[in-house]
């Protein structure tokens, strides 16, 4: 029990240690960071909910100005317009090749829940890699598609690029870390 305590103690010394709040983001910044928060929430909101009305739509950009107000700082924590432009159209790269792998993934899968012989063919198993990634949307976003792909769980990644999946099988698996590490790489880390 002393163990414990006291590892629970070290994780979150080190934790605190790396944690650098970084400068203070000045009245400008802090503004511009809420307005791009507004303006993202409320076009999420109308997308989902797709009503018109002038109450409706009043009612909605009330809540997406509560909401740009509190987390405006966790979506933006430091505005500046050309870097999120440059990273939102390497982003628009991305999504076609997650989609496809879960495509063929949903297809694989398929073939082994309906197989006759289903039991020899599922094989689960964990597997350990390492990628080169170190940034933290670039390995919360891997182990997110990882995670997606039907036949996979990421059941743990580090910030040193150290991943811990679960397969289904050895074809499940196969691809990891693959083209997902270059394609996530040549977005968040360049």
């Amino acid at each position: 029990m002393a163990e414990t305590k006291e590892y629970i103690h070290e994780e979150l010394e080190d934790i605190s240690k790396k944690v650098d709040p970084g400068p203070k983001a000045n009245l400008k910044d802090r503004i511009f960071s809420i307005v791009l928060t507004f303006i993202l929430m409320y076009i999420l909101w109308f997308i989902l909910s797709g009503k018109t009305d002038a109450l409706l739509l009043v009612l909605g950009a009330i809540a997406s100005f509560t909401v740009a107000m509190f987390s405006s700082s966790l979506l933006f924590p430091n505005p500046r317009i050309g870097r999120y432009s440059i990273t939102l159209l390497k982003f628009l790269q991305y999504p076609p090749w997650p989609l496809y792998q879960i495509f063929l993934s949903n297809i694989h899968l398929m073939y082994l829940v309906f197989h006759p012989r289903m039991r020899e063919k599922i094989n689960p198993h964990i597997i350990y890699f390492q990628t080169c990634l170190r940034k933290d949307m670039s390995i919360v976003s891997m182990a997110n598609t990882i995670t997606l792909t039907p036949g996979t769980i990421t059941i743990s990644a580090t910030p040193d690029g150290y991943f811990k999946v679960h397969a289904l099988d050895y074809a499940s698996a196969a691809g990891l870390p693959g083209r997902t590490e270059k394609i996530l790489y040549r977005v968040f880390e360049e």
